[in-house]
């Protein structure tokens, strides 16, 4: 299927994409404060700036967009048809940092945990999800 937006109205929807304060962020950060969890946002001096840290679990949360960070079977993983070859070293670029970024918390003794958009669809899963692996002891 054929772009119905021009370059410039197409350059000017992507421009408006945010990187951090998303929808599936918000959810999750309600869900948790609603189940009396308190957390810090966005810790500049951690790798990857987590969208959420529990400092005293040594705990980071990531919420990752599906389409962005390319979901492993996730039909909202898809490569757009134009620019294919873009897109495919953007997501894959996208996926390296992930790692890299996943690797050097866990080397300097915090645990990690991934949240996809996909998963925010059903709140009671992931509330239950979130809540079993806040509670785990740290492995320091």
């Amino acid at each position: 299927m054929a772009d119905t937006l021009t370059p410039q109205e197409r350059s000017e929807r992507m421009r408006r994409i945010r990187g951090k304060n998303t929808k599936p962020e918000w959810l999750v950060r309600r869900m948790l404060h609603n189940a009396g969890y308190r957390y810090r946002l966005h810790r500049h001096s951690l790798p990857g700036k987590p969208d959420l840290v529990f400092p005293s679990r040594k705990i980071a949360v990531f919420v990752h967009g599906c389409f962005w960070h390319q979901h492993q079977g996730c039909k909202i993983a898809h490569i757009p048809k134009s620019r294919s070859g873009y897109w495919k070293q953007k997501f894959r670029r996208n996926v390296e940092r992930d790692a890299a970024n996943e690797a050097a918390l866990e080397n300097i003794g915090w645990r990690v945990i991934v949240v996809w958009e996909c998963e925010t669809a059903d709140s009671e899963s992931l509330l239950l999800r979130l809540t079993e692996e806040l509670r785990l002891p740290s492995v320091s």
